[in-house]
């Protein structure tokens, strides 16, 4: 991207790819700068959220970026904590993070998905207040929807493979699936 593509993609908003009611709600950190460019969440090539998302079962095959909208199809949606686009996560402040919580609580309360699926157990835990969160399912709820905290995608976080990160979508989607 030029750096005027920068500079513009750091104000835009990336709209959420949501419904009433759906099985899954996703939920980044906040847009990368690529995201907030072109419009589709996790567009970053070196991102995993697509291929997990396919090899856990979620989507009959594997979808672009551009494609999000057919997740609506499968009962799945996109969302993130935080709007703000910027090039790492690790920018955004605590407070921002925070507040992103209670807009993201307020969301959920709106359009009840089942569960609410944060992919980031930092931002989870500071959106949330939830010091010891671990990853998988939670104990706190909102209204009916049910929360489990995933493994932040990007291809930064080397602690998750692309087999174990499909592994605990797919707990996630046995867990939705039974709901």
């Amino acid at each position: 991207m030029t750096p005027e593509e920068l500079a513009a993609a750091r104000d835009r908003i990336v709209p959420d790819v949501v419904a009433d009611g759906l099985r899954v709600l996703f939920c980044g950190i906040n847009p990368g700068l690529l995201t907030a460019h072109t419009g589709h969440h996790f567009a970053r090539p070196g991102n995993r959220f697509w291929p997990a998302l396919h090899a856990s079962g979620f989507t009959p095959r594997q979808l672009a970026p551009a494609e999000q909208e057919e997740l609506l199809g499968y009962g799945l949606g996109i969302t993130n904590v935080a709007p703000r686009a910027t090039a790492k996560a690790d920018e955004l402040s605590d407070e921002e993070l925070r507040e992103g919580g209670r807009v993201l609580v307020a969301k959920v309360r709106r359009y009840r998905p089942r569960w609410l699926a944060v992919a980031g157990i930092t931002a989870y835990r500071t959106a949330f207040g939830e010091r010891t969160a671990r990853i998988g399912p939670q104990e706190r709820v909102i209204g009916g929807t049910r929360i489990w905290a995933l493994p932040n995608p990007s291809g930064l976080n080397a602690h998750w493979t692309p087999r174990t990160m499909a592994e605990e979508f797919a707990r996630l989607r046995a867990a939705a699936d039974q709901a």
